[in-house]
């Protein structure tokens, strides 16, 4: 009888996770609620102390490890934000796992959701893609939907809003601290995921209140 092929959300590797912050490029869609993957991307390099660089594959990258905490060190992450429209991320995405010679198993997306109230952090592993066009241009040119999701609840649209333009709009200035806040608590799960697993920081953040 054949080997049970091993859960990747409990395996603990040496393999590099690449972390992908979703969003649109340029100055004008910085602050959107689409924006807020590629915003802990930003936050996630920070805290690891490097800075990004241009990539062949259409996208702005950081390879570090997060600094040592006791006596083991944290994992290597590769960092990523697509330098493409949000609807064309698969492209760079697929052609980073091709380069880093990675798996979509090894694979971390950080992006808007909003089927979770404002404000919310949930972590995801596979499934569908909620009509969200960065996630769905991902599990098609990866081939895969079984790869790891940071979902940063943005709410849903006022009124008749299309959540279309709702997601193309800054945040109001009266959310800033909680933005802030939502931003700091993604990159604290990606720092944890850096020396554990993703089913246990998981359970950890699946249990939060919004």
């Amino acid at each position: 009888m054949p080997a049970a092929t091993p859960d990747p959300t409990t395996v603990e590797s040496d393999l590099p996770w690449l972390v992908v912050g979703l969003g649109n490029p340029g100055e004008r869609y910085a602050r959107n609620r689409h924006n807020i993957g590629a915003r802990v991307a930003d936050e996630v390099v920070a805290r690891m102390g490097g800075r990004f660089t241009t990539h062949r594959a259409r996208a702005q990258v950081y390879d570090g490890r997060w600094a040592p905490m006791g006596a083991r060190p944290g994992a290597r992450m590769i960092v990523a934000k697509p330098s493409t429209y949000m609807n064309e991320s698969g492209g760079p995405v697929a052609g980073l796992l091709k380069f880093f010679g990675l798996t979509p198993d090894r694979l971390i997306v950080a992006h808007d959701e909003l089927d979770i109230p404002f404000g919310g952090l949930r972590l995801k592993w596979g499934g569908g893609e909620g009509g969200h066009n960065g996630l769905r241009s991902i599990s098609k040119s990866t081939g895969s939907k079984d790869y790891g999701r940071v979902r940063l609840g943005v709410g849903r649209p006022p009124g008749r809003m299309e959540a279309a333009d709702f997601v193309l709009k800054d945040f109001p200035g009266a959310q800033s601290e909680e933005v802030a806040l939502l931003i700091g608590e993604g990159a604290d799960a990606l720092e944890e995921l850096a020396r554990s697993n993703f089913a246990r920081i998981q359970g950890v953040y699946n249990t939060k209140s919004v």
